[in-house]
């Protein structure tokens, strides 16, 4: 005769490292999600905000007005225009991890009328952000270097 009393114990922790590898797996996961997304929505509008300044902020074929790029790098780090403010995610220090370029599209075949009306090229201007990934293991003391989140967007400048 065998003793079973003992089996349920036994595969138990067996199973416990599995179950908690899957549990800070998924935790993790759904973290760097999360913070990809937030960086994805930062670009977006801060892209935004830049598209909709004055046409006289931006000069073809590649100068932005410093402000408009101070101000973009803000409100995409910290959803502010002005400096200070929290960051949207921890670990994004510095608005330098923001840049703000703008590129010209020259206009051919025929007038354009409204906004673009009497231009010879149209601004485009690109916002991209390359920010460190703090993995929720960091505060478990693994301070290894870990990826960065990229992400980047563009918009036609429309000068409201």
């Amino acid at each position: 005769m065998r003793d079973n009393e003992a089996a349920a114990a036994a595969e138990m922790a067996l199973v416990t490292p599995i179950l908690i590898i899957l549990m800070f797996g998924s935790f993790e996961l759904g973290n760097y999600f999360l913070s990809e997304h937030v960086v994805a929505k930062a670009v977006r509008d801060g892209a935004r905000y830049a598209s909709r300044q004055p046409f006289t902020n931006f000069t073809c074929p590649n100068s932005v007005n410093s402000s408009v790029v101070t101000n973009t790098q803000n409100l995409t780090r910290t959803g502010q225009v002005t400096s200070g403010g929290t960051a949207r995610l921890v670990g994004w220090t510095t608005p330098t991890t923001v840049s703000v370029t703008m590129s010209c599209t020259a206009i051919t075949g025929g007038n354009y009328s409204g906004i673009y009306k009497g231009m010879s090229n149209v601004p485009k201007v690109k916002v991209s952000a390359i920010v460190p990934y703090r993995s929720l293991f960091y505060v478990l003391g693994f301070t290894r270097s870990s990826p960065q989140l990229v992400s980047e967007s563009e918009a036609t400048v429309q000068g409201l």
